[in-house]
């Protein structure tokens, strides 16, 4: 059940990135992401405050955000740090580059990922899982060779960089998401919370900070993607943190399940932003749907 929850993360993880490309267009980067954080708080804010009013009636529902101790506001501090490195990077990214690249390269987090896992937590996994990452990262690798057809380099263009750090440290967060939720036990509902929280601060700290040292005036336009960038956030990790909460989930396959997002991302965001070469991505692209199949029996 854990992985078809995070299957259901993944579509939802998808619109979210199209919803990201959509925003950043002709858009200031730190400010869009700014408004997006302060629009997922939003979406949060009236389960904390029920859960302050009526926390009987909200923990019967599954919903109730409790409070947290000074050692795990440290905690979702830490998270909201490395969260925002990784959005910022990714944001800069995907302003300037494909969407059809940007995504899939995204995409082998799960490989640092499924490195840690072994390393820090001892999972084990069976041929199957096995011969459905090495699938997986072969698709990934072929998404990597068509991005060269549109001059793209992987080792000198500054963006790619960019990807590199949002990757490495997106596969941290997931790897720290799994000692919150499994090891410290952690609330989900009260991690996502204040998570959001923590979030608006840290970036708004940034957007203001980066508008009074360079004094320049942001081009922020507001779009109604910018919203929906919360939205499809805030649905995405509540279904990750649902999957990722179960006793039996492993973080290095719930990992590869949700960056299947590629697929969403891939089929809407080429046809919106008229992306070239959709016919040579379509294997890798398979591929990677293959994969998750594979997970998912």
């Amino acid at each position: 059940m854990w992985i078809l929850t995070g299957v259901l993360s993944a579509l939802f993880l998808g619109i979210y990135d199209v919803c990201k490309k959509w925003s950043l267009r002709g858009n200031d980067v730190l400010g869009v992401l700014f408004l997006s954080n302060c629009a997922a708080l939003m979406l949060t804010l009236p389960t904390f405050i029920a859960s302050l009013l009526w926390p009987e009636q909200m923990s019967r529902l599954g919903l109730c955000a409790g409070h947290l101790t000074l050692r795990e506001h440290g905690y979702v501090l830490a998270k909201a740090l490395l969260v925002s490195s990784s959005w910022i990077s990714a944001f800069f990214a995907l302003k300037h580059l494909p969407i059809s690249i940007v995504s899939p390269i995204r995409a082998s987090a799960p490989l640092w990922t499924l490195l840690g896992a072994i390393l820090l937590f001892g999972e084990t996994f069976r041929p199957m899982h096995w011969a459905a990452i090495c699938i997986t990262f072969v698709s990934y690798y072929m998404f990597s060779v068509v991005g060269k057809l549109e001059g793209i380099s992987f080792t000198r263009n500054r963006w790619m960089a960019l990807v590199a750090i949002a990757t490495v440290t997106g596969a941290l967060s997931a790897l720290f998401d799994k000692y919150l939720l499994q090891n410290i036990q952690m609330d989900r509902i009260s991690l996502q919370v204040w998570f959001s929280f923590y979030l608006v601060v840290v970036n708004g700290m940034i957007f203001l900070g980066h508008t009074v040292v360079t004094a320049e005036r942001s081009t922020l336009h507001w779009r109604h993607s910018i919203l929906l960038i919360g939205v499809f956030l805030i649905i995405a990790d509540f279904l990750y943190f649902k999957a990722l909460s179960h006793g039996d989930a492993q973080i290095a396959v719930l990992s590869i399940v949700r960056r299947s997002s590629v697929v969403v991302s891939f089929i809407v965001g080429g046809i919106l932003f008229g992306e070239l070469n959709k016919r040579k991505k379509l294997v890798p692209l398979v591929g990677v749907l293959a994969g998750v199949v594979m997970l998912v029996l």
